[in-house]
């Protein structure tokens, strides 16, 4: 029982430790809701509970980072609210090659022999 105990506290002291060094490390643009000194004080503070919460509530998603208009919507963050544009988050450029119509010209150019 004893054992289980410690790796409990372990694992809790694991999570709160990264979660402390995610915001210390996050880019103030990239938190959600409150400034960054917020969610460290929050996350320091709360241990468990402020880590909790900077998970669910205050870092972006990956996914929102590369520009995908996936789950959480781009709109439940503060600082996007109100938005109109559609489309990547980093200024309007496709998100692969095959969404780039000179890329795609290029490709038939090639495959049809007539390099330039």
């Amino acid at each position: 029982m004893l054992v289980l105990a410690v790796v409990l506290v372990l694992v809790a002291l694991g999570v709160w430790l990264f979660c402390l060094f995610e915001v210390l490390s996050t880019d103030e643009t990239e938190t959600r809701h409150l400034p960054k000194f917020a969610w460290f004080l929050i996350v320091l503070l709360g241990f468990e509970l402020g880590a909790i919460a900077w998970l669910l509530f205050g870092r972006r998603r990956g996914f929102v980072r590369a520009g995908v208009g996936a789950w959480p919507p781009e709109f439940l963050t503060s600082r996007d609210f109100g938005r109109d544009d559609v489309g990547p988050v980093d200024g309007g450029r496709p998100l692969g090659p095959d969404d780039d119509p000179e890329f795609l010209r290029l490709l038939d150019r090639r495959l049809r022999g007539e390099e330039s």
